[in-house]
C-alpha cells in the first residue's frame, strides 16, 4: 500500500477522464482523500456521456442525457470535494462498431492533436505536479477511454514544450508535471469478481468480452492506496451518477460489505517517472 502524507497543502492535482462517473470507481476514493488532506483537485471531463445507459425513463431522455450527467457529474464532485470541473464537451462515443463511434461531434472522430492541446492548456493553467487518467486498457476497452488515455499521455508532455505556443499570461507559460498515473483495474480483481457473480448465479457485465482481456495486466500495477476511510464518500459520489445506476445490475446484486471490500483498494500505474 502506497503511504501519502497526511498535508497536502499547496499539492495541485489533475484529472482527466472520458465520461462523468469514470473518475467515481477508479480513483473516487484518492480523490477524497486528496481534497481533505488539502491537496486542489481539477477534474477534466471530456465527453458529456450523451449516449450512456438511462437506468430510470423518469430521470433523463437520450435528447437531455448529457445535460443530466453534467449535472449530475457537479453533484457527485460537490460530495467528494472537488471544486474546479472541466467539460471539453466532446459527444460520447459509444462502443466500436456503433454508428455513434462515427459520429462527427464524438471524441472518436475530434483531431487527436486539438485535444490534447486543451488539455495541455489546462494543465498549463492549473500547474499540477501530479496528472490522473485511464490506463491504456481503458478498463474495458471503450474507444473514449483510451482515447483520453493517448490524448493525457499526449497532453502531459506537450504542456512542458516551451516551443508550443500558447498567449503570454503566465498561466499559459510551460509546466511540467512531476508523476502521471493511470487508473488500473487488475485483470486478475476482475476475474474474481465475475467468479464471485457466477457463483452467485448473476450475469457478469461485458458478457460478450473475453474476461482474460478485460482490466490491467496485474504486472503492471506499481501503486496500490488503501482508500478505505474514504468509502462512504467514495459510494455517496458513486450514487449522485443515478442514470447510470441499474439497481437491479449485477453490481447493485453483489453483497454491499463486497462492493465495500473492492472499493477500498484503488490500483495506479505510476507512468512518469518510470522508475518511480
Amino acid at each position: 500500500m502506497h503511504e501519502i502524507p497526511q498535508d497536502l497543502t499547496g499539492l495541485s492535482v489533475l484529472a482527466a477522464f472520458a465520461h462523468p462517473d469514470d473518475e467515481g470507481f477508479g480513483c473516487g476514493g484518492t480523490l477524497a482523500m486528496l481534497v481533505e488532506r488539502g491537496a486542489h483537485v481539477t477534474l477534466v471531463c471530456t465527453t458529456n456521456g450523451d449516449v450512456g445507459e438511462i437506468s430510470d425513463p423518469s430521470l433523463a431522455t437520450p435528447e437531455t442525457l448529457a445535460q443530466v450527467r453534467r449535472e449530475e457529474l457537479r453533484r457527485a464532485m460537490a460530495v467528494t470535494g472537488v471544486q474546479d470541473l472541466r467539460f471539453l464537451g466532446y459527444r460520447d462515443s459509444g462502443m466500436a462498431g456503433t454508428d455513434d463511434n462515427t459520429h462527427p461531434d464524438s471524441l472518436s472522430q475530434a483531431d487527436p492533436e486539438k485535444v490534447a492541446g486543451e488539455l495541455a492548456e489546462i494543465i498549463r493553467e492549473t500547474r499540477p505536479e501530479m496528472v490522473f487518467t485511464h490506463d491504456p486498457t481503458g478498463g474495458y476497452g471503450h474507444p473514449d477511454h483510451t482515447a483520453v488515455y493517448r490524448h493525457a499521455t499526449r497532453a502531459f508532455a506537450l504542456a512542458g514544450d516551451p516551443g508550443r505556443e500558447g498567449d503570454s499570461t503566465h498561466a499559459r507559460q510551460a509546466w511540467s508535471p512531476r508523476l502521471l498515473y493511470y487508473v488500473c483495474f487488475p485483470r486478475s480483481n476482475f476475474r474474481r469478481m465475475w467468479q464471485q457473480m457466477l457463483n452467485a448465479g448473476i450475469t457478469p457485465p461485458f458478457a460478450s468480452l473475453d474476461i482474460e482481456t478485460i482490466g490491467s495486466p496485474d504486472e503492471d500495477v506499481t501503486t496500490v492506496v488503501d482508500v478505505g476511510a474514504y468509502v462512504e464518500t467514495k459510494v455517496a459520489s458513486l450514487n449522485c451518477h443515478r442514470t447510470q445506476i441499474d439497481p437491479n445490475g449485477p453490481f447493485a446484486k453483489l453483497p454491499q460489505e463486497m462492493m465495500r471490500e473492492i472499493m477500498s483498494t484503488e490500483y495506479y500505474t505510476l507512468a512518469v517517472p518510470k522508475e518511480g
